[in-house]
């Protein structure tokens, strides 16, 4: 059953919708403000700064959130999740700064690198209080975490820009601003959140927020995130590694423009996520519990939903591209609304892809994932060196879109055989009963 203190499955919907919308679309103003006040380089070496930095960040997260918030047995208590965490993101610091230095990437690029690491371990510590809220769907806690921190983001972002006259100062704005939100606000609502659902004294209850450094939980812990990781890590490189081609073949140039276009489809996916996070507590509820039509229902719901948000961007972007790229940024873009055309279908197929990986994480099919993903991101490989030096962003737009066509289908194959499974378990208990 749904945890006592949740708020309704269409209230979290719609606060974390309004959550990830408002982050998105501030996150999305970066790369604007990157565009007018600097130059397609600026927006390249900030881009450049995610590509390195996602798949490490992504891999020392080892999907903990999924995990934490599709818990509903509690077998973790929140100390566990917190305390693997710390330790994760130390560890993915330190290998920004191995990967920099391998690499060679020296001057401001290296520090713009490692400033954004930095920046990220913070909100990688955020995220481990999203996923207490989310598990007893208090979506709202996280919502207006996230629009406080986007806004102030936008600005920190657009001031450190302005006067630096760099993106490096830019970054430093973000890192000072996901400090205060983190401390100020993430932790102030887990611990008011503790209070509602802990018994004992006020003091007990902030213990049970403290990281808890038992390694034999936390070795148990990793090892049952540890395909979701993987997963998570070879998503983000599926998505990075045709910009690392793109950089070596276009410069940091194409890199910008490319990038910019890419971001430009992350409203809907923003939307798919939110919609994906709010019910995934309750698929998962609905699979433990063996209620069959639930599950089935809702999983259906939102692949139906993921088909017209899909179909629908494609539409806008086939219609308008061109004009919306002049509209919000410069002319040079929209010279490439080509390029943001293949972008939006692979968009589209993988929205779909999105809400049977929520299916896939809801019932428990952790160590599939990252073989799902690690075949797709291998063929995103091969597809990136065959395609981009001849084709430069659009086949970087093929490559994705290819792969995510690939990710849908194995997805489905996975999703199907859970709710087979499942159907099984219902049939057996009812075999039961009437003996």
């Amino acid at each position: 059953m749904p945890d006592a203190n949740a708020l309704s499955l269409r209230v979290n919907f719609t606060w974390t919708f309004a959550g990830n919308i408002t982050y998105a679309a501030t996150q999305w103003g970066m790369l604007v403000v990157l565009a007018k006040l600097g130059t397609p380089e600026m927006v390249g070496q900030f881009a450049l700064g995610l590509a390195i930095t996602a798949p490490i960040i992504m891999f020392t997260n080892l999907s903990l959130r999924a995990v934490q918030s599709t818990d509903a047995k509690d077998l973790h208590q929140f100390g566990d999740y917190f305390a693997l965490r710390i330790i994760t993101t130390i560890g993915a610091i330190l290998a920004t700064i191995v990967v920099v230095w391998i690499v060679g990437y020296v001057g401001e690029a290296g520090w713009i690198i490692l400033a954004i690491a930095i920046a990220k371990a913070v909100e990688s510590l955020s995220d481990v209080f999203y996923g207490f809220f989310q598990k007893h769907e208090q979506m709202d806690y996280i919502a207006r975490s996230m629009i406080i921190k986007g806004m102030l983001s936008l600005v920190a972002l657009a001031i450190g820009v302005y006067v630096s006259g760099s993106v490096f100062g830019g970054v430093l704005g973000l890192i000072i601003v996901w400090t205060l939100v983190f401390v100020l606000y993430d932790i102030r609502n887990g611990r008011r959140l503790m209070g509602t659902i802990a018994t004992g004294d006020l003091l007990s209850q902030v213990a049970k927020l403290r990281p808890n450094f038992d390694l034999q939980m936390m070795r148990r812990l990793a090892w049952l995130a540890l395909p979701l990781g993987l997963a998570a890590t070879m998503v983000s490189l599926r998505t990075t590694i045709p910009r690392y081609f793109i950089e070596r073949h276009g410069g940091q140039y194409e890199l910008g423009i490319f990038a910019v276009m890419a971001y430009f489809m992350v409203a809907g996916t923003t939307i798919a996520n939110a919609l994906g996070q709010a019910t995934s507590p309750r698929l998962a509820q609905h699979y433990a519990a063996v209620r069959v039509s639930n599950f089935r229902n809702l999983l259906i719901g939102l692949i139906l939903f993921g088909i017209l948000l899909g179909v629908g961007g494609l539409l806008v972007v086939y219609l308008a591209g061109p004009f919306i790229l002049t509209l919000l940024y410069q002319p040079e873009y929209a010279a490439h609304s080509d390029v943001l055309v293949w972008l939006a279908l692979g968009t589209a197929l993988s929205y779909v892809a999105t809400f049977l990986g929520f299916g896939m994480t809801a019932t428990r099919n952790f160590r599939i994932q990252p073989v799902i993903i690690g075949t797709t991101t291998l063929l995103t490989l091969i597809l990136s060196m065959l395609l981009i030096p001849n084709y430069g962003m659009v086949g970087a737009a093929w490559a994705l879109a290819i792969a995510a066509g690939l990710t849908l289908l194995m997805a489905l194959i996975v999703n199907v055989h859970a709710y087979l499974k499942l159907l099984g378990k219902a049939n057996m208990g009812r075999g039961k009963t009437s003996q």
